[in-house]
């Protein structure tokens, strides 16, 4: 067994085919993410990976669209989206699979 701790990955990144991670794959990335109220992400698009997002606590608006708790988005290659937490909230967000550099803004 190994304990590690989330503050110690990469933007709360623990599995996937990066360093450091919590467990190596290819598979798939899994982060939470935290974010404070008015913290935004820019808009992009991923071309192999499918990218879902549970959001476990608080509101946020991904291409205009309010969701909260509970609500899990689900976006498939070629499907783009930005991202602003409206509330404090945190999030789930699983890539499948990982694919280092399939990230992209325009």
């Amino acid at each position: 067994m190994k304990v590690l701790q989330l503050d110690d990955m990469t933007k709360g990144w623990f599995v996937g085919d990066f360093t450091p991670t919590a467990y190596k794959t290819g598979a798939a990335e899994v982060a939470v993410k935290h974010y404070k109220a008015g913290d935004k992400e820019g808009w992009h698009y991923h071309k192999i990976a499918t990218e879902l997002t549970l959001i476990i606590a608080g509101e946020v608006r991904m291409n205009g669209v309010v969701y909260t708790a509970g609500t899990i988005v689900v976006m498939e290659p070629g499907d783009g989206t930005d991202f602003e937490a409206i509330t404090d909230a945190s999030n789930v967000v699983v890539k499948v699979p990982c694919v280092l550099g399939d990230k992209y803004t325009a």
